[in-house]
């Protein structure tokens, strides 16, 4: 088999599990000792970073076109033949390094993941694991084929976004309604997929003896630093702390806006009346900016940003047949991150890019740690990498700092994206909420009209002060268009977790900027080799999710918003 250094993209696309097996075998039969386990350790690196990225690119290439039916094969080539096989004999090589009684120093948190991991892995689950890749695929392609007719023109329901914005309520609310109506007539295919899920995800977990998938899943999440009832305490922090200021944001935007009520349209646009930003008119532009705000914050990362643009490593714009969303991935291999998102020309895509960005820094900071184990950072600090880089390139978004606004138009985006900091949490404690319900309780979640009815329950605790008389449909299936939920159960928390970090950080800019960015960087370079509340501390925050730093984040979120407002008066 070809070395790391020589495969092509392309290669990854194809690879075969023929190819791969001789070189897992060798390394099953290799004896371990003091002198040769380094040696040992980076030969399954090396396979370790090529397995993955066959992976990442065939996952990419299915939501760069969900209807490229090669590719489509391709990923399925993997998740049949490369996945299982693959994970049985990695399991082989976790037993035989814990077995050997080596740990060497660099590796505690790595070895105490595989003890972990190697504890859930049974063989019974392997085609399971597959059927749930593959279902989760189908999600991407049901979301993918949603189009409305608008204007005369078929187009994507992400293109409707801008409609959003604009000042004419009516076009909102028809927009508004248009993709609504196209979603529900997903409903049942959605009901049917998330039967299909739960199901397989409760056998994956009874396979393993766990209590329930939550157990299992907190396990292979690698939680070890709190709890399912921390997650519980958090939901009710917000509830006390940040759902009044969220009512306050919304009932302020209902005064500006002279409304009776606030419906589902009145939220994206501009509560002083002005048109709505258009940051940049194509793709080159808002790379391009991007990469001066990103020059300004630190050289280095500019650099980063230069090398993805220079190797075709960004793709930004909507269109039919693309998955929908954002994400960052890194091909383990090449060492290099991908970005991946939906751009329209709204100011949230500059915000989405500079947010996938901070994952893809973090890719950059990190690639010098010589075990792929090492680089495996938990989604609780990876979130914090890309939320810290949303509140540090905020003061770079004007004109004044090569940036894409007037100051006005700065000053309108920075609230914008702070109103969103402080709505944001309720509604991640309404999608967490809902995950904890539905897998301690899979009987009644397993019928979709109690999960409509839990749904609506949560929006009703958490994200008062919005009306949706008339909208009961749309209303109690939201839990459908969240796609965390079908794809990645339990994955949220992180968000508000690493957004109290990043508020964090950012609270350590406004004091010594060029500190903040060291302590940054230095954090991320530390890539998962160390527990949290260290990795946070690196950074310059603290580990915590309890009313004290909640009450901090939007003591300080609302102080900066007055001073915004009080500059736009």
């Amino acid at each position: 088999m070809n070395h790391i250094s020589s495969l092509t993209a392309q290669d990854f696309m194809t690879i075969t599990w023929t190819q791969l097996e001789p070189r897992a075998r060798q390394l099953l039969r290799m004896e371990l000792n003091e002198k040769n386990v380094g040696d040992w350790l980076m030969e399954w690196s090396d396979l370790s970073r090529i397995i993955s990225e066959a992976y990442q690119r065939r996952y990419a290439a299915t939501t760069v076109d969900t209807t490229d039916e090669t590719a489509l094969q391709q990923y399925q080539a993997y998740v049949d033949e490369i996945q299982p096989a693959w994970m049985e004999i990695e399991q082989k090589l976790k037993e035989k390094l814990l077995a050997s009684g080596m740990e060497p120093p660099e590796l505690e948190i790595p070895l105490r993941n595989m003890r972990a991991e190697s504890d859930l892995y049974q063989e019974a689950n392997l085609p399971l694991l597959s059927e749930e890749l593959k279902l989760s695929n189908e999600y991407d392609q049901i979301i993918g084929a949603q189009t409305t007719q608008w204007e005369g023109e078929e187009v994507t329901l992400t293109q409707l976004q801008p409609v959003y914005q604009e000042r004419e309520r009516a076009r909102r609310e028809l927009a508004w309604r248009a993709a609504a109506e196209r979603r529900l007539a997903d409903r049942q295919t959605l009901n049917d997929l998330w039967r299909q899920l739960l199901d397989l995800r409760l056998k994956i977990a009874a396979n393993t003896e766990k209590e329930d998938y939550r157990a299992y899943r907190w396990q292979q999440m690698l939680r070890f630093d709190y709890t399912p009832q921390d997650c519980l305490h958090f939901h009710r922090a917000i509830e006390r702390v940040v759902v009044p200021a969220a009512s306050r944001l919304y009932e302020k935007r209902r005064l500006r806006l002279g409304l009776d009520t606030l419906r589902p349209w009145d939220l994206e646009v501009d509560p002083f009346g002005a048109e709505p930003l258009h940051p940049y008119h194509h793709t080159q532009e808002l790379v391009a900016k991007t990469e001066a705000i990103f020059d300004a914050l630190d050289p280095a990362l500019g650099n980063y940003f230069r090398i993805m643009k220079a190797e075709n490593l960004l793709d930004l714009d909507n269109r039919k047949g693309k998955a929908p969303g954002a994400y960052c991935t890194n091909f383990d291999a090449s060492r290099k991150p991908f970005i991946f998102m939906n751009g329209v020309g709204l100011h949230d895509d500059v915000m989405t890019l500079v947010h996938e960005a901070g994952h893809a820094f973090h890719v950059f900071e990190s690639v010098n740690l010589p075990y792929h184990c090492q680089t495996q950072v938990g989604l609780e600090f990876a979130e914090v990498a890309s939320t810290s880089m949303e509140l540090l390139a905020a003061p770079y978004l004007s004109q004044d700092e090569q940036g894409f606004y007037t100051p006005q138009q700065a000053a309108r985006a920075r609230l914008a994206h702070l109103e969103q900091l402080v709505l944001f949490l309720p509604f991640m404690a309404v999608v967490d909420a809902f995950q904890h319900w539905a897998y301690t309780q899979p009987e009644r979640a397993s019928q979709p009209k109690h999960c409509d009815a839990i749904w609506r329950e949560l929006c009703q605790r958490y994200m008062p002060g919005i009306d949706w008389s008339g909208l009961e449909e749309e209303y109690k299936t939201g839990w459908q268009r969240k796609l965390h939920i079908f794809q990645v159960p339990f994955y949220y928390i992180e968000y508000g977790l690493a957004q109290l970090g990043a508020i964090q950080v950012w609270a350590n800019a406004l004091n010594n900027p060029t500190r903040a960015i060291a302590d940054y960087r230095r954090a991320l370079s530390l890539g998962g080799t160390a527990p949290l509340p260290q990795l946070y501390a690196a950074a310059g925050a603290r580990f915590a999710f309890d009313d004290a730093i909640l009450h901090r984040a939007i003591s300080l979120i609302e102080k900066t918003m007055t001073e915004l407002e009080e500059s736009l008066s």
